[in-house]
């Protein structure tokens, strides 16, 4: 059995990234630069009225004729004089010499020329070429995430093509006789299975959202079987159940004769202390405890930093936070305590349910604060960590 820090350490050390592709931009939401971008463009790439309205030389006149209109879209060659001004709309293209537009709503205008009641500043409401960014700029850095924004500058500097990183190919495998799928009859001795539902839900939030799940009964053999083609197909699996000690657990065993490497097994931590992490080439397993309330532990702690650390994350581990403790805190047990709280702008609040089988606190849960396996008490009012997980 090891410590929490040195689990981490393992997981983190056995997560690089996953292999580059090219991705049609439209498509690539979600996924992380795998190269540092260039603008090939200025942007924007002509100077541009920002307001509907009149471009001018501005020289302290009022008074203009209108020589000619510049609709978007349109480029407008005209050399105006200082009496001279040209109907402009937003994004149209500024004439050459002109440096200011006047909005509309601050003319008085006829069909031949235009009077202004109230005169802009010099070169006000001109957007200059390269105002947002300039040919072969950086646009983003290797390592970004690609949101609808990003997506959208790219399309306007006419970028249709990048460099991801590859989303992991996840399977999720389920263990146990005594489990049957929601909406079907419960028979007696039988529960309804949920973490595959769960544990895809979870995936879903960090950009994996076609997880496929997979049921084996207690059987080694079977279950040797079919990890041993999920091993040949997938970059991480995740196992619910059967690895702990009981007659009928034989995940570990199937995975150590399918040649899995552990690297792992059981870590001094509650929940979630019979977990299973090991490797088989490029292909990583996690096999999480059976109890819900420990499998999303272990989840968040353990399956979601290696995750966005395959995908090309900077930032692969949950944010960590302080808040005071509205209530006092006792650990007898020697180990890291993971624990589901409320937390508010200011304290944190430790819910009822904290067994490993109970997933209802963890419905309502925002957090989960972190006592040290060294810390037996906590006291009221004192600064606790927490890992936000809303």
């Amino acid at each position: 059995m090891i410590e929490v820090k040195e689990a981490l350490e393992i997981v983190a050390a056995n997560s690089s990234n996953m292999p580059k592709q090219k991705i049609a931009v439209h498509k690539a939401l979600g996924y992380v630069l795998a190269e540092t971008i260039y603008s090939p463009i200025a942007m924007p790439p002509f100077r541009q009225s920002a307001m509907d309205g009149y471009a001018f030389i501005h020289s302290g006149r009022h008074q203009f004729d209108i020589i000619g209109i510049s609709q978007a879209g349109d480029h407008l060659k005209v050399k105006l004089k200082e009496n001279e001004a040209v109907r402009i709309f937003t994004g149209a293209h500024v004439p050459k010499n002109a440096d200011t537009v006047v909005m509309q709503e601050d003319v008085m205008a006829n069909d031949d020329s235009i009077l202004i009641a109230k005169m802009p500043e010099p070169f006000a409401n001109v957007r200059n070429k390269g105002e947002q960014i300039n040919e072969e700029d950086v646009v983003f850095d290797a390592n970004t995430v690609i949101t609808p924004a990003a997506i959208g500058f790219l399309a306007c500097l006419g970028i249709t093509e990048i460099q991801v990183y590859k989303k992991p190919k996840v399977a999720i495998l389920v263990t146990g006789n005594e489990l049957v799928e929601p909406g079907k009859k419960l028979k007696k001795g039988k529960i309804y299975e949920s973490n595959s539902i769960m544990l895809q839900a979870a995936l879903q939030t960090i950009g994996i959202k076609n997880a496929k799940v997979f049921r084996v009964k207690d059987s080694l053999k079977e279950t040797k079987n079919v990890l041993k083609d999920l091993l040949k197909k997938n970059d991480i699996i995740l196992i619910s159940g059967g690895i702990s000690v009981g007659d009928y657990d034989f995940v570990k065993e199937a995975l150590l004769e399918n040649g899995v490497e552990e690297l792992f097994y059981k870590i001094n931590q509650k929940p979630g202390k019979p977990m299973f992490f090991g490797s088989k080439k490029n292909t990583l397993v996690f096999a999480l405890p059976g109890n819900p309330a420990s499998s999303l532990t272990n989840f968040y702690i353990y399956v979601y930093p290696a995750v966005k650390n395959l995908m090309g994350f900077s930032n692969t581990h949950l944010p960590k936070i302080t808040r005071k403790l509205n209530d006092d805190i006792e650990n007898t047990t020697g180990k890291t305590l993971f624990l589901k709280a409320l937390y508010d702008e200011t304290s944190v609040t430790i819910l009822d349910g904290q067994a490993s089988s109970m997933l209802n606190s963890f419905a309502i849960a925002n957090g989960l604060v972190i006592v040290e396996q060294d810390c037996e008490k906590m006291k009221k009012g004192s600064l606790v960590t927490i890992l936000p997980i809303d």
